[in-house]
């Protein structure tokens, strides 16, 4: 049957899809304050370990530098005209190795000047590798196919700490076509060498020996201060004081050297303090909320539908026994 060209069987379908609509644009707001009040009846209690929140005094990464060449480009390094520095050390590379070059006029462009530089990890021994990184201080077009002449990478205090040799990765794609056109996927002037560098210097740090240390909080704050030098206190007595809400200084208890102290405490466990925080995604409507998220009276209003929350106070008194009424007698 058809009223005014209308199937009816179609009416409630129609209604149906007006009643989705109405409950995906509120579907959030009711999600908000279902989150809220679900955080305010069971909050979260998690843990984690000490050493996942701080960082430890001297052990950290030292940053090193270094000058040297790539060789071996397919024509894409540095114009020597235009490089004065690449010219230079062209020159007297050949040199040490007992070629003299000093008058000969040099044109090549399979040779580019770069910058290297890796990170030193905490405690790294002598041979130990670590990766490093080149990019091209000059003209070069491009690293790739090229190989890293051996270079000394200096620490702050001048002193060699490793050596870098190898050839240079930069993971960029470069295409051209007949017309002189190019593409360029990346960047192909900056590359790494994985394992490229070696350790030849060991940085003099002793923590055995050490009387305190400081442990620096990653995400700074008063509570999870003191929470961490309670909880090691209450392990080992005396041992930890909460200097500021970024640095907890620890001191090793009779009987125990540095290095096993600070191997079981940061094993201890702690409930970090954290701000409340709402985050929301514009793009798929999602919100994350703390468990310190609390929300007050409010009143979210969409369309036909309106959403209130607010709080009546109500205390339940249970009545004594002696006001309690008599219980009426059972026949026999």
């Amino acid at each position: 049957m058809e009223d005014g060209g209308t199937s009816l069987l179609a009416r409630p379908w129609r209604q149906t899809l007006t009643m989705n609509k109405i409950f995906r644009s509120c579907l959030i707001p009711l999600l908000a304050a279902g989150m809220a009040f679900g955080a305010v009846a069971s909050p979260a209690a998690a843990k984690s370990r000490i050493k996942d929140i701080v960082e430890f005094e001297g052990v950290r990464d030292n940053m090193l530098v270094g000058y040297g060449l790539v060789v071996g480009l397919n024509g894409t390094g540095d114009t020597l005209d235009n490089s004065a520095f690449t010219r230079q050390s062209l020159s007297a590379m050949p040199e040490r190795l007992g070629v003299n070059t000093r008058d000969a006029k040099l044109n090549t462009k399979n040779v580019a000047a770069v910058m290297v530089t890796a990170k030193l990890p905490g405690f790294a021994a002598t041979g130990s590798p670590v990766d490093v990184a080149v990019s091209a201080l000059g003209d070069a077009k491009s690293l790739l196919g090229g190989s890293l002449l051996v270079t000394p990478l200096l620490g702050a205090d001048g002193e060699a700490y490793a050596v870098a040799q190898g050839t240079v990765q930069t993971g960029s794609v470069s295409a051209g076509g007949a017309s002189g056109s190019t593409v360029t996927r990346g960047v192909p002037t900056a590359g790494r060498i994985a394992s490229g560098g070696v350790v030849e210097r060991e940085v003099g740090f002793q923590m055995g020996s050490l009387l305190t240390v400081r442990l620096t909080l990653k995400n700074p704050d008063f509570s999870t201060s003191r929470r961490i030098a309670d909880a090691i206190n209450a392990r080992y007595s005396g041992s930890a004081t909460s200097d500021n809400p970024t640095i907890v200084t620890v001191r090793a208890p009779a009987g125990l050297d540095m290095v096993s102290f600070l191997t079981a405490a940061e094993q201890l466990e702690v409930e970090p303090d954290n701000s409340a925080r709402v985050v929301i995604d514009e793009v798929s409507g999602v919100i994350v909320m703390g468990s310190d998220v609390r929300i007050s009276t409010v009143a979210i209003a969409q369309g036909n539908l309106t959403i209130s929350v607010q709080e009546t106070p109500q205390v339940s008194q249970p009545r004594s026994a002696r006001a309690r009424p008599p219980s009426p007698l059972r026949p026999p």
